[in-house]
């Protein structure tokens, strides 16, 4: 698409995707009752010169990229040396007119200076009066903007810290498609001024609470607030080799085991009937099977990793301005805040598009990061806590088609690797508008707590079995999203919005875009969490997940809450088939027998896998790995219980609000 804003679309874009334009109109004014020069007679430097080197593709080279510091824009009409430049260039004149000439051009070097120094405090100015907290604002991106009452200094937006040598501001589409900042010569010529005085300066017009003065991602935070050291950080490479080569082993174990059960260990089974009256309550064993199956075939196919290892020969990369990774904190948890900080803001360092941002809510406000907060005036009609907040940034941010947000969790940490296969996602799968990876809880706090830490590796056999089938082959949220490892389109956030007013807005936003046309696809990388590590946390963790999607007025939402509810039968099911087992002493037909071994065999394989994996990921002895899988097989037995005490919890202690959990 081109980037004047005309109407042209890409032929991956949906249809049904309403046309958004990439800037805004190159007629509409601009403070202080500028206009934009149009597409033809404007050349192309500072913030956009920056972002359009960022769609160059990646090197053949796998290794880690260290991006120098983008030179200085060209001078352009405008600037003080073009104009310099053009009245030495003039046509000589006579002696007699000489004082008169070099009047003019003083003068003109003036203005043209005084221009370019109040380009970026305008900016400013307009970016804090647009989001002024003291005012109920919805936001659009056409408004024009009121100029400015005073002026500031250009180097109020200097970021002396930044490879990329651009400024929060710059992150805006206000200082994307207006004029470019100053440059650091330029920036020399102006007083400094030190963090507590700009802090006092830009209180007044509300930006200190709403969004961060400069970048911090690259500037070192005091002692007192590091927060830990540099997490721990896994073998991403290393898992993905390993499980796209699994899917044998899977279709193995799995049957193996099935024929272990059905065949060799003496469980009661008949030969000579296919039905007797203990079929009726041993159905309830049978209940996971849908579930199960489909888990069963999603480890049954390849797992793929990628299909760009060589990427000589391909077609051009898709243009990518800025990739935002987005932390959303409620920001009551400074110490969660701080560790999620320091794990990533040495990301901006891989490419110049990267720009690490921490969201919260009013009044948790976090000096000293790139911190967004969402003020309590901004209302969206539908949404509620962190959809809420998603909405004011995605409103704030104004995205456009060429720029992708990655959301994670507060306690979500991405490493360098997945973040090169994020932006190989985003430059050579033209076809995919959104997706997710596997996400795993060894991060923190890992086997600290042994019941919860196998109850949630349930989840990452889910996600290498049902969401990889999802992702890999059918491209559609057919199970639905998680809220977190959530790379999304700016064309599809537009489109969809965070105003949806749900407990599982992840899964409603998944749904709603599946609608729109938007396809999506697997993220071949790892994001690590941490494990509940209360009961009452897990509980209602899990209660918001149940209730949240069964309120979802969708059809599959609905299917897949029913399966999740039949669980409790199952468990109830098969207990009351032990004890009547003893009162009537009847054989199971060993077809019936052979279905609920392959159900139970699976899924005591989705725990064993994900403790496999994440040990794996973790380093852990290989001799502690062995001991763990057996002891990870009794666990799971009270893991069982405790998911079906949680929807139980949800079907008659139903949520008022959104529950933030404390990790």
């Amino acid at each position: 698409m081109a980037n004047d804003g005309s109407t042209s679309r890409s032929p991956n874009i949906p249809r049904s995707a309403p046309r958004v334009r990439n800037g805004p109109n190159p007629a509409q004014p601009l403070q202080g009752g500028l206009t934009r020069p149009t597409a033809t007679n404007t050349t192309t430097h500072g913030p956009n010169a920056r972002q359009m080197a960022a769609t160059a593709a990646p090197t053949a080279s796998r290794s880690p990229q260290i991006y120098p510091r983008t030179p200085p824009p060209p001078p352009t009409s405008s600037s003080p040396i073009a104009s310099r430049s053009a009245l030495s260039n003039s046509p000589s004149i006579s002696a007699t007119y000489q004082p008169q000439q070099q009047s003019l051009a003083q003068s003109a070097l003036n203005q043209a200076h005084l221009a370019q120094s109040n380009a970026a405090g305008q900016r400013i100015l307009a970016a804090a009066r647009y989001h002024n907290p003291n005012k109920t604002h919805k936001s659009n991106p056409q408004t024009v903007l009121s100029s400015p009452s005073k002026t500031y200094p250009p180097s109020m937006v200097s970021d002396s810290g930044s490879e990329t040598e651009s400024t929060v501001f710059d992150d805006m589409h206000d200082g994307q498609n207006g004029f470019s900042a100053v440059t650091s010569s330029a920036s020399t010529e102006v007083a400094s001024i030190s963090d507590s005085d700009r802090d006092e300066i830009t209180r007044d017009d509300g930006l200190k609470k709403s969004f961060p003065s400069k970048s911090r991602a690259l500037i070192d935070l005091p002692p007192d607030e590091t927060g830990e050291a540099t997490p721990w950080r896994g073998k991403t490479k290393l898992v993905m080799t390993v499980l796209s080569e699994m899917w044998l082993v899977h279709i193995l174990c799995i049957f193996g085991g099935t024929y272990v059960m059905t065949f060799v260990l003496p469980q009661s089974y008949t030969d000579t009937e296919l039905w007797n009256v203990s079929c009726w309550w041993k159905l309830a064993w049978l209940f996971p099977m849908p579930y199960t199956l489909v888990c069963l075939f999603g480890l049954a196919l390849p797992f793929r990793t990628t299909k760009f290892i060589n990427r000589e020969g391909e077609v051009k990369a898709r243009r990518l301005d800025n990739l935002y990774i987005l932390t959303v904190t409620k920001g009551d948890n400074r110490e969660a805040v701080y560790r999620s900080w320091n794990a990533h803001r040495h990301l901006e360092r891989l490419h110049p598009c990267v720009r690490v941002h921490v969201l919260t809510d009013e009044p948790y406000y976090f000096e000293n990061i790139n911190c967004y907060t969402c003020p309590r005036s901004f209302i969206a009609p539908n949404a509620l806590y962190k959809a809420r907040a998603l909405e004011w940034y995605r409103q704030t941010m104004r995205y456009t088609e060429h720029d992708w947000v990655l959301h994670l969790d507060e306690e979500s940490v991405v490493d360098d690797e997945t973040i090169r296969r994020i932006l190989d996602f985003i430059w050579y799968e033209p076809q995919y508008w959104w997706g997710q990876g596997p996400i795993f809880y060894n991060q923190w706090g890992y086997w600290s707590n042994w019941i919860f830490t196998v109850a949630d590796a349930l989840r990452v056999g889910d996600d290498l079995s049902r969401f990889q089938l999802q992702y890999t082959y059918f491209h559609r949220p057919i199970f639905g999203a998680h809220g977190s490892f959530l790379l999304t389109n700016g064309l599809v956030e537009n489109a969809i919005t965070w105003d949806l007013g749900s407990l599982t807005e992840d899964y409603q936003f998944a749904v709603k875009a599946w609608e729109r046309g938007f396809l999506c696809g697997k993220v071949s990388g790892i994001v690590r969490e941490q494990s509940p590590q209360r009961l009452v946390d897990f509980l209602k963790q899990r209660r918001r997940w149940y209730v949240g999607i069964r309120r979802l007025p969708l059809l599959l939402p609905k299917i897949w809450a029913f399966f999740w509810t039949l669980g409790i039968i199952c468990l109830y099911g098969t207990i009351l088939s032990v004890v009547l087992g003893f009162i009537i002493p009847l054989g199971t037909p060993r077809w019936f027998g052979l279905l609920k071994d392959l159900t139970f065999v699976t899924f005591v394989y989705l725990y064993l896998l994900g403790v496999f994996i994440q040990d794996l990921d973790r380093g852990v002895n290989p001799i502690l790995i062995l001991i763990r899988l057996p002891l990870t097989f009794i666990l799971q037995f009270v893991a069982v219980v405790m998911e079906c005490a949680a929807v139980m919890y949800g079907i008659f202690f139903p949520p008022v609000s959104f529950d933030v959990i404390k990790k």
